[in-house]
């Protein structure tokens, strides 16, 4: 082979190998992002319900790290102008302990759930796509509940953490049920979004979840998971009644996260993609 032969030859190579890395490189058009959701939706409804609930379960215990977080913070920062902004970090580390570690929280599903059912739009997607929910957000209280009585009730927890902790439940379980429910509109969008952003972060994601969380704390928007954890607090020790935990916190927080993950952001998604994505073939 002559050297101008080989000098082509090795150029070509290079082009190639650069082509490809061109392509590893480029951003996952809106309907693969689709595709990798909806497939991780259609796996989570081909679950058993016994691995559903333990992994509800665990979310609804760990997800207690964001409320941990936030008062260890609030107990050890002087009390400055720029606490608040700082304390919101600690209440992004149960979502990243829980969305990283693959793990059942009912505001996730409001989207990964709902993208094979916009796909797939028959009464038995409905119905097990309802059925999940339920289970899920069932598992997470219960979860929220176990946690609850772990800080309340043993020495698990600093004493020190304990006037934080309060604080903290009676500020999130405390606003009135209309104002809850709309500030769980914003928190449903932003959760969606880190699904949403989640398969093209990659290596970024464990950014992507700390910043996102943190804007939901920073914002005082509402989470029913985390929320619950907070209600649950409040309710083992006997200051927050049944009927205000339910009716004042509890429904209004979880309407708002569902118009705000499902209605609102899986719509718009799905708008995106609807086009290009076929329905699915009987």
């Amino acid at each position: 082979m002559s050297d101008q032969t080989a000098a082509e030859a090795e150029e070509r190579a290079e082009e190639q190998a650069e082509e490809r890395s061109m392509e590893e490189a480029a951003t996952l058009s809106p309907k693969l992002i689709f595709e990798v959701i909806r497939r991780n939706g259609e796996e989570e409804l081909e679950r058993t319900n016994r691995s559903l609930f333990w992994s509800g379960i665990a979310a609804g215990i760990m997800i207690s790290a964001s409320v941990l977080g936030e008062a260890i913070f609030r107990t050890y920062l002087p009390d400055a102008p720029w606490r608040y902004l700082l304390e919101n970090l600690g209440y992004s580390l149960g979502f990243i302990v829980v969305i990283l570690g693959g793990m059942q929280l009912f505001t996730e599903n409001t989207i990964t759930t709902v993208l094979p059912l916009l796909r797939d739009p028959c009464g038995r997607m409905f119905s097990r796509v309802g059925q999940l929910w339920a289970l899920v957000l069932a598992a997470n209280v219960v979860g929220a509940f176990g946690v609850a009585m772990l800080f309340a009730y043993t020495s698990a927890i600093p004493p020190d953490l304990l006037p934080a902790l309060t604080e903290l439940s009676e500020h999130a379980t405390g606003m009135p049920a209309f104002q809850g429910f709309m500030k769980a509109i914003p928190a449903g969008v932003l959760v969606a979004a880190i699904v949403w952003m989640l398969p093209q972060a990659e290596e970024s994601s464990f950014w992507v979840i700390l910043v996102f969380t943190w804007l939901i704390a920073a914002g005082d928007f509402t989470h029913i998971v985390a929320g619950s954890v907070e209600m649950a607090f409040l309710m083992v020790q006997g200051q927050l009644g049944v009927f205000d935990a339910v009716l004042r916190f509890f429904l209004p927080v979880l309407a708002g996260n569902i118009v705000g993950g499902t209605v609102i952001f899986a719509l718009i998604a799905w708008g995106q993609v609807r086009d290009d994505v076929k329905p699915k073939a009987y």
